[in-house]
């Protein structure tokens, strides 16, 4: 067509709405970003004893004392309770010296709760589907 008419140049189409676009995606990425973030700080900070009585919770389940949150089946694995509470022993031992006077008290309650309940969940019948 241009080899026709010499004089004509081709029309030059310059997109800018790509800019825009791009731009109106880097936002949205950014807003779905700050919710995310805004959706996993309704989890409490993080501290020592959270994570003993997140233990002592998971240990709870095992031993048939508490439904599993998720399923709401009674679960027993009296191997993984008594590991659960070995590990919380550990972490006694390990920050012996370290811990507030009520941190220690609590730690040492938590322990002894959970070897009551293991003493009770040894003598307790399986519930059905235990393991």
């Amino acid at each position: 067509m241009t080899e026709d008419c010499p004089d004509k140049k081709p029309k030059l189409v310059i997109d800018s709405d790509w800019k825009q676009q791009v731009e109106r995606e880097k936002q949205q990425m950014e807003e779905e970003l700050k919710r995310s973030f805004e959706r996993k700080t309704d989890l409490p900070p993080a501290d020592f004893m959270l994570h003993c009585a997140s233990l002592g919770t998971q240990a709870l389940i095992f031993m048939g004392a508490l439904a599993h949150p998720e399923t709401g089946q009674y679960v027993v694995d009296l191997e993984q309770a008594r590991f659960l509470i070995d590990t919380i022993e550990v972490l006694q031992a390990k920050t012996k010296g370290n811990l507030t006077p009520e941190e220690d008290q609590s730690l040492k309650n938590l322990l002894g709760d959970l070897k009551v309940e293991w003493v009770r969940a040894l003598n307790r019948p399986a519930p059905a589907g235990g393991k």
